[in-house]
C-alpha cells in the first residue's frame, strides 16, 4: 500500500498546477489531502473517478479555508468525520478511513503563527488529540496519521533551528509534545529510514527559501509501532511544486 500525505494549499490553485496528471503518474493507493480549501461541488470529481478513486471530503465551514480529504483507490469500511469536538470540526481537521487492517487518518494541526490567540489553539489542540488518539487506539491499534503538523520535531528537522527557537512550529513546548506523542506509540515513518538533514517538506514563499532548501519539514505519516514490521520505505517528494509543501510518501509491505 503506498500512502501519500499532500498539504495542497488550496485544492483547486494545486489543480491549475497540474495536480491530478501528478496524482494519475504517482499512483497512490491512498491520497491524504490537507488545506483543501474547497469542496467537491467546487472541485469537479469526473476526473478523479476515472482515475479509479473513491473520495471523501472534509470542508471546513469557513469557505475556502482548511479542509482534508481522502482519495482511496479500494473502498473503506467506514469513513469517520471530524474528532467530536466543534471546535475542530468546524475547521475541518480531522478524516479517517478504516480499511482491513488499519485506519488511515488525514489531519491537519493548527497553525500558531497567526498570533497568540492562534497559538494557544493549537496548543489546546495538541492536547485534546493526544487524548483524542488515545482514546482511539482502544478499538484502532493500527493507526496511520497522515498530515501536517505544524511542528518541526528536532532540529535536524528545520534549516535554521537557532534563529526559529522562538517561532511558532518550533517552539520547546510544541517539540515536547512531539516527543511525548511519538513515545506514547508510534513512529515518525521518514525519520525510520532517513537520519540525514536537509530533507524538508514546506518552504516560505519569501526569499527563494525553496531553490535554496531553507525548509521545514512539519508533514508527517505517523505509524502505529504495532505496525512496524509492516514499514516497506518512507520519502519526501520535494519536486512536486504544486503547493508550498511537497508530498510525504509512506510504503507499507504486507508483514505486521
Amino acid at each position: 500500500m503506498k500512502i501519500i500525505s499532500y498539504n495542497v494549499n488550496g485544492i483547486r490553485a494545486a489543480m491549475g498546477k497540474g495536480l491530478m496528471q501528478w496524482i494519475s503518474s504517482t499512483n497512490p493507493d491512498v491520497l491524504c489531502l490537507q488545506e483543501i480549501k474547497a469542496s467537491p461541488e467546487q472541485v469537479g470529481v469526473f476526473e478523479l473517478e476515472e482515475m479509479g478513486y473513491k473520495h471523501y471530503w472534509y470542508p471546513a465551514q469557513k469557505k475556502g479555508y482548511s479542509g482534508v480529504a481522502i482519495f482511496s483507490k479500494t473502498e473503506p469500511l467506514k469513513v469517520e468525520y471530524g474528532c467530536g469536538i466543534k471546535a475542530y470540526d468546524d475547521e475541518g481537521r480531522v478524516l479517517r478511513a478504516d480499511f482491513g487492517n488499519c485506519s488511515v487518518m488525514s489531519v491537519y494541526h493548527p497553525s500558531g503563527s497567526s498570533g497568540e490567540d492562534r497559538q494557544a489553539f493549537k496548543m489546546k489542540w495538541l492536547s485534546d488529540f493526544q487524548e483524542y488518539i488515545n482514546d482511539l487506539k482502544r478499538s484502532k491499534d493500527k493507526l496511520i496519521l497522515s498530515g501536517d503538523f505544524n511542528i518541526c520535531h528536532k532540529a535536524i528537522d528545520i534549516h535554521n533551528p537557532v534563529s526559529n527557537a522562538k517561532t511558532s512550529g518550533f517552539l520547546p513546548e510544541e517539540r515536547e509534545w512531539m516527543e511525548q506523542f511519538i513515545q506514547s506509540g508510534f513512529i515518525d515513518s521518514f525519520r525510520h529510514f532517513n537520519k540525514d538533514p536537509h530533507h524538508y517538506s514546506w518552504w516560505s514563499y519569501r526569499a527563494g527559501s525553496r531553490a535554496k532548501n531553507l525548509g521545514w519539514r512539519i508533514d508527517y505519516n505517523m505509524v502505529s509501532n504495532v505496525l512496524e514490521n509492516s514499514l516497506a520505505s518512507a520519502s519526501i517528494l520535494p519536486d512536486a511544486l504544486h503547493s508550498d509543501h511537497c508530498p510525504v510518501v509512506l510504503e507499507l509491505s504486507q508483514k505486521g
